[in-house]
């Protein structure tokens, strides 16, 4: 039985006021989000499921880079006949665990440290599919502020978007060597938390890949320990309930979701700026905020993260479970977990063979094919890579 998260004492120091309720029925009651889309809906033909199968973002809006693959396998068809829908979360990050955990969504995409918030409440899910193969999250400084030695913020001020981000934050600085009680956080608020650290508060700022080029086209000139480069920890993960993945018929139904997915991974490897295109024509905000170029270059730091070193892997979506050792075994160490996690029982990857499971050569040929835009059709991608880490500390 999933905990009362109003009246249990948070491991994190966050402050509960931000959690969306769970009654003891296993009802949520939400005044931060309009969830009537995430009620039930019409019958649907998904194998197992009756209603749309629901994935729930840890972000509080969808109009950002991060979601390409999904946009990407809507617009070639990728999906096939799935019955399916995509919802923001509160951009407190919790509730793409939460939903799924009392089943008003089936998929949510938290980070490690939200997964492992998910599993000291007793929510009992399993990640299915690693979408980040290495560290996504970085930390932002001002020009000329930035550190290479993270022990160097003890006695410093770092902004979150939401309180709920120490649960990512704290073990980054724990595997850095940081005595954690010297971090002085400020709960800065989305989206304005990097604004603020422009502005002079704060000493550093969390931030991700992706991110990165988003804040540069918004005129926020920082530079960044990237985690990417100097964290041995994972990225997010696709999770569900325990008992989906356990039941035969939605297992057949998670596996095509998920080779949708990796499609579309595999399609924004071959064909950034078609990738970064596809996502323009879906939301045109996106594109007038960071125009083509940078979109193009926000899409690529996504995909190195989403990808990693593809020889060590076995296919999209594969947990590197050393690293996930090295998460957890931080997490316990740092009381972050109140008891050791058997990494084995909550970290899956039975599903990636079969999410890997399709024609690469066609999604290849689907990718080079693609019609672009005038403005991506400029973008000059081999000019973003040899840029890639020119804002990088070390």
């Amino acid at each position: 039985m999933t905990k009362d998260l109003i009246n249990t004492p948070s491991q994190f120091g966050l402050d509960r006021r931000k959690f969306l309720k769970v009654s003891a029925s296993g009802a949520i009651v939400v005044s931060t989000i309009g969830a009537a889309s995430m009620l039930p809906g019409a019958a649907s033909a998904n194998e197992g499921y009756t209603n749309p199968f629901t994935w729930i973002s840890p972000r509080g809006t969808l109009e950002v880079l991060d979601d390409y693959p999904y946009w990407i396998a809507q617009e070639m068809g990728y999906f096939g006949d799935l019955d399916i829908k995509i919802e923001p979360g509160p951009s407190d990050g919790t509730a793409t665990v939460k939903f799924v955990a009392v089943g008003q969504a089936d998929m949510g995409f938290p980070s490690p440290g939200v997964f492992s918030f998910a599993l000291e409440n007793e929510m009992d899910l399993v990640s299915v599919f690693n979408m980040g193969a290495v560290d996504v999250f970085n930390f932002a400084f001002r020009k000329g502020e930035g550190v290479t030695d993270l022990k160097e913020l003890e006695g410093k001020k770092v902004l979150l978007g939401s309180a709920a981000w120490q649960a990512i934050t704290d073990p980054m600085f724990a595997a850095a060597g940081v005595d954690i009680s010297k971090i002085e956080y400020i709960e800065a608020g989305w989206p304005q938390w990097g604004t603020i650290l422009a502005s002079g508060e704060g000493d550093a700022a969390l931030a991700w890949e992706g991110l990165r080029a988003d804040w540069e086209g918004k005129g926020l000139d920082f530079e960044y320990w990237l985690g990417q480069k100097n964290s041995n920890f994972p990225a997010n993960v696709f999770v569900v309930r325990r008992s989906d993945f356990e039941d035969p018929e939605r297992r057949v139904f998670l596996e095509k979701y998920l080779r949708a997915w990796s499609m579309g991974l595999e399609f924004g490897h071959q064909n950034p700026r078609a990738a970064t295109d596809i996502v323009f024509r879906q939301f045109p905000t996106v594109q007038r905020d960071v125009g083509a170029a940078l979109g193009t270059e926000s899409q690529m730091q996504l995909a190195s993260v989403f990808r990693g070193d593809m020889s060590t892997r076995q296919g999209w979506g594969w947990h590197d479970m050393d690293k996930w050792n090295l998460f957890f075994g931080t997490l316990s160490d740092i009381g972050q977990v109140s008891s050791p996690v058997d990494v084995s029982s909550v970290i899956k990857n039975d599903l990636v063979a079969a999410a890997n499971d399709f024609d690469m050569a066609k999604v290849k040929a689907d990718a080079d094919g693609f019609e672009l835009s005038a403005d991506l059709a400029a973008v000059d991608v081999d000019a973003i890579r040899e840029g890639f880490f020119d804002n990088a500390i070390g």
